[in-house]
């Protein structure tokens, strides 16, 4: 998949473009909240996420240029995920809806998950 080009009405729908959907957000929380992980650590820090979502979504970001893949010459291979410096100042950018989420989960009531990564 080649990375998407517009054409877009303004900047918030080219940002929305990059981070459609239910996980990329959250991997960009994830990788910018513990830097460096491989797939399975992302796996179990984001619960309900399913294998193949997962590689989907990260083959996107490394595509659009906000993730890093490593994979290292060992046997078994290893392969790690982190954040370039584009991905790092989306995530700058992204704060603030969290903020926003944050004061919205607290203003209607609703339940937060909360687990351990």
């Amino acid at each position: 998949m080649a990375a998407r080009r517009g054409p877009y009405f303004c900047g918030i729908d080219a940002a929305m473009d990059v981070v459609s959907g239910k996980w990329k957000s959250l991997i960009l929380w994830e990788l910018a909240e513990h830097g460096v992980r491989r797939f399975a650590q992302l796996r179990r820090g984001l619960p309900g996420v399913s294998e193949k979502m997962l590689v989907q979504q990260l083959r996107e970001l490394e595509e659009d240029g906000l993730v890093h893949r490593e994979v290292f010459p060992e046997v078994p291979p290893r392969v790690e995920y982190a954040l370039t410096g584009h991905g790092v100042s989306l995530n700058e950018a992204l704060a603030a809806l969290g903020v926003w989420g944050a004061e919205r989960i607290e203003r209607i009531g609703a339940e937060k998950v909360v687990y351990a990564s």
